[in-house]
């Protein structure tokens, strides 16, 4: 979540007949029942998607609630969000009544008090009950939800169907196996990459160390070593080479693969709708990212994104209303058959489950078991720093050693932790 220079988008007026229980408004906030309802939500690299479903969700907001208008702006997801958001804290008069936010900045925001608690509010809510508690947590700090889990992002290996039938190969079933194919791919079409990967993929990364049997918090540990050892194996001259790819982001991998310049990418759920916008279009399947022992899965991070209410809001009630109903079966199943993202509900999941087969692999990967950062204020400091995308780059630049570099990245995650 991924400066903030924002973009107004859809508007719009109206009346909400709502059925969400109406709350006592939080110190420093209101509980207007008419206005402007302000939110903030995340930029995307193809919008449109977005914000159709979006607007759909204010029409019928709108329609539902007279006299209130609903105001969104798209807010880029760079790291200097962070400074938007603690500006919107600590000026109520800037801030939005929802906003968006990605699970692993809950920490940070919830330590800074910027976001309101909804824990009687979900109670009360008939369909948060098909929210499971494991995604709950990633709203959760200190046993108070500040948020509601809008979605969920899954990563698997995206491959493209026409050049491993050209090729002759199969999906990889083992990290031993996906090295192997890329190198192959490579070879043999020069002008790809095997798999693109990234010295700034952080996420496309951490499987490979968590696989391993390693940590974020122990990146110095022989199991760490041993899984970091693997993904920058991948960048490489017969893969991906260092000059081009040490920079790669996530998101320039999905550029690659969906331009069809790489012939794997480890990419998300959420990915679908820019991977079919290219030329790879109907020419690729996805399978799980394999591990190290064969017809394993290697786990994945659970990202995602939440939905929560400002502490400042002036209208509170109806935010919680807008944050209901755009986190909604309907709502969340609009935006996985726009956006490709994953429902945090399970009747959600199940019903588009049974009609799409594209899901199954990231299910499976649920399925199998997946990590998460640590929620701490201190994992802000360290994403801030780049701290994992220096230790990658370091080695594939040949800067640095295996060990120099995860000794290097281990001592500044333990002074972001303040530990000596």
């Amino acid at each position: 979540m991924k400066n903030l220079n924002w973009v107004a988008a859809g508007l719009a007026v109206v009346a909400l007949a709502g059925c969400a229980p109406s709350t006592a408004p939080q110190t420093g906030g209101g509980d207007e029942k008419s206005g402007t309802l302000r939110v903030w939500l995340y930029e995307e690299p193809n919008r449109a998607p977005k914000e159709k479903v979006v607007a759909d969700a204010i029409k019928e907001f709108t329609a539902a609630n007279a006299g209130v208008e609903v105001e969104v702006s798209y807010i880029p997801t760079t790291p200097v969000r962070h400074e938007r958001f603690k500006g919107a804290f600590n000026d109520p008069a800037s801030a939005p009544d929802v906003a968006e936010y990605g699970n692993t900045d809950l920490a940070e925001y919830a330590a800074a008090g910027g976001f309101a608690e909804l824990g009687a509010d979900f109670k009360a809510w008939p369909e948060g009950s098909g929210i499971g508690a494991d995604l709950l947590e990633s709203a959760t700090v200190d046993g108070k939800l500040y948020g509601v889990p809008w979605f969920i992002g899954v990563r698997a290996l995206y491959y493209r169907t026409d050049v491993f039938d050209e090729l002759g190969l199969k999906p990889p079933t083992s990290i031993e196996e996906l090295t192997a194919t890329a190198r192959e791919i490579r070879s043999k079409k020069p002008d790809m990459y095997g798999i693109a990967v990234g010295g700034e993929y952080t996420f496309g990364a951490l499987p490979f160390v968590w696989d391993a049997g390693g940590d974020i918090e122990k990146l110095d540990s022989p199991e760490s070593r041993k899984g970091v050892q693997a993904y920058t194996d991948l960048l490489s001259d017969d893969n991906c080479p260092p000059q081009a790819c040490a920079s790669l982001t996530g998101g320039k991998t999905v550029e690659l693969f969906a331009s069809g310049k790489a012939a794997m990418a480890i990419a998300g759920n959420f990915n679908r709708s820019a991977v079919d916008a290219g030329p790879a279009a109907g020419k690729y399947a996805v399978v799980p990212l394999p591990g190290t022992a064969p017809g394993s899965v290697a786990p994945a991070f659970a990202g995602g994104n939440n939905l929560g209410v400002m502490k400042s809001s002036g209208h509170r009630s109806l935010a919680v209303k807008f944050v209901q109903l755009l986190s909604g079966k309907t709502y969340q199943t609009k935006m996985y058959e726009a956006m490709g993202n994953l429902p945090t509900l399970t009747p959600a999941r199940d019903e588009l489950a049974a009609k799409d087969p594209f899901l199954k692999p990231f299910l499976d990967t649920v399925a199998k078991g997946t990590r998460f950062v640590p929620i701490d204020p201190a994992w802000v400091k360290i994403d801030n720093q780049k701290v994992i995308p220096t230790m990658l780059q370091k080695i594939v630049t040949k800067q640095s050693s295996v060990a120099e570099a995860t000794s290097e990245a281990a001592t500044a995650v333990n002074a972001a932790f303040g530990r000596s």
